[in-house]
């Protein structure tokens, strides 16, 4: 078994965890087989003193055919 991992950015409007679903259910559109997400960090963007957009940065591994 082959497992190849590559490294993305998620956002959401609502929450990290909602940034994380939305990194993972993009990746699903073009990749079969994903097999785990490892989230490397959290960061938001902020505007007038509120959080406007949530990130997260994670790491995708996914099986090779």
């Amino acid at each position: 078994m082959v497992v190849k991992v590559i490294e993305l950015i998620g956002s959401s409007p609502m929450s990290w965890e909602e940034a994380t679903k939305t990194a993972i259910t993009k990746a699903g559109e073009s990749l079969k087989n994903i097999h785990s997400v490892d989230v490397l960090g959290f960061k938001a963007v902020v505007e007038n003193g509120k959080i406007k957009e949530y990130r997260t940065n994670v790491k995708i591994a996914f099986v090779i055919e």
